[in-house]
C-alpha cells in the first residue's frame, strides 16, 4: 500500500520542494495552501485551505477523509513572517503570525490524529533556527517558531502511545520567497538581493544559503518510518552550520 502524506504551505519554496520530494519517493501526496494553484506535478492532489482557520481545516479534513483512510505523514509547513520590530508590530500582525505558524499545527494535528494513528505515521513540524537563536525585527515569527518547537516535544510524548512520531525541522537561511522578501524589506542592509544572499551565506559554516530541496529531504527522512523509526520529540537543525559558530568568531 502506498504511503500518504499531507503537506501544508505547499505553494511556497520549502512546501513545494517537500511535495515534490514525497511524490518522487512514491508517496500519495496531498498538498494544501491558502492560495489557489494548479501547477503541481501530475498525480499530486491539491486543496485550497487556510490552515489558520478552524472551519477551513475542518473542510480540508472532510476532503481528505473522502480520499484516504490513513495518513503516514503530516508536514506542518505553512507560515508567514512579519519583519517588524516588536514595538512596530500591530496586534493584528502578531495574531496573524500566531494563527498561521502555531495555531495551524494544533488544528491540523488534532484532526489528522485518527488517520495518523491508523497508519502509525509521523508528524514533521517545520520550525526555524529562530526558535533557538534569532535576530532583531522578527519578534512574532521567532516567538511562534519557538512555540512550535515546544509543541513538537509535547505532541511526541502525547502521541507516542498511538505509535505516532513527532519531530521538527529547523531550517536556517534558505533561498525562498519568504527569505528574499525579508531581505528586500531591509532586514539585511546593503546591495542587491543576490549580494545580500551571498553575504548571508558567508555567515554559515558551509558558506552559502540552503536550497528548499535540502530541507525537503530532511523532512522526508523524519517522516519515513523506515529511516527514522527511533526518532521522536527531536529538532533537526538544517542551517549550514550557522548556529554552530559563536557570534564572536
Amino acid at each position: 500500500m502506498k504511503r500518504a502524506a499531507l503537506v501544508t504551505g505547499a505553494k511556497g519554496g520549502i512546501g513545494r520542494a517537500t511535495v515534490e520530494a514525497f511524490h518522487e519517493a512514491g508517496w500519495t501526496t496531498f498538498a494544501v495552501d491558502r492560495k489557489e494553484t494548479d501547477d503541481f506535478l501530475p498525480g499530486v492532489a491539491f486543496h485550497q485551505a487556510n490552515v489558520a482557520d478552524p472551519d477551513s481545516v475542518s473542510e480540508l479534513f472532510a476532503w481528505l477523509n473522502d480520499r484516504t483512510d490513513r495518513l503516514d505523514a503530516l508536514v506542518n509547513n505553512a507560515a508567514i513572517q512579519i519583519s517588524n520590530r516588536l514595538v512596530d508590530t500591530t496586534v493584528e500582525e502578531w495574531d496573524a503570525t500566531m494563527a498561521s505558524n502555531l495555531n495551524s499545527v494544533f488544528l491540523t494535528a488534532r484532526l489528522a490524529h485518527p488517520l495518523l494513528k491508523s497508519a502509525q505515521g509521523a508528524i514533521v513540524n517545520v520550525s526555524s533556527v529562530h526558535a533557538i537563536a534569532t535576530s532583531v525585527g522578527v519578534a512574532a515569527y521567532a516567538t511562534s517558531k519557538g512555540a512550535v518547537t515546544e509543541l513538537t516535544r509535547e505532541m511526541a510524548m502525547e502521541f507516542a502511545k498511538d505509535k505516532i512520531r513527532v519531530n521538527a525541522v529547523l531550517p536556517g537561511a534558505v533561498d525562498t520567497a519568504m527569505l528574499r522578501s525579508g531581505l528586500d524589506r531591509g532586514h539585511v542592509k546593503g546591495g542587491s538581493i543576490q549580494e545580500k544572499l551571498a553575504d548571508l551565506g558567508r555567515k554559515t559554516v558551509l558558506g552559502r544559503v540552503g536550497q528548499p530541496r535540502e530541507i525537503a529531504q530532511a523532512i522526508l527522512f523524519l517522516a519515513d518510518n523506515e529511516q527514522s523509526s527511533y526518532i521522536t520529540g527531536e529538532v533537526l537543525v538544517v542551517d549550514g552550520g550557522a548556529t554552530a559558530r559563536l557570534s564572536t568568531e
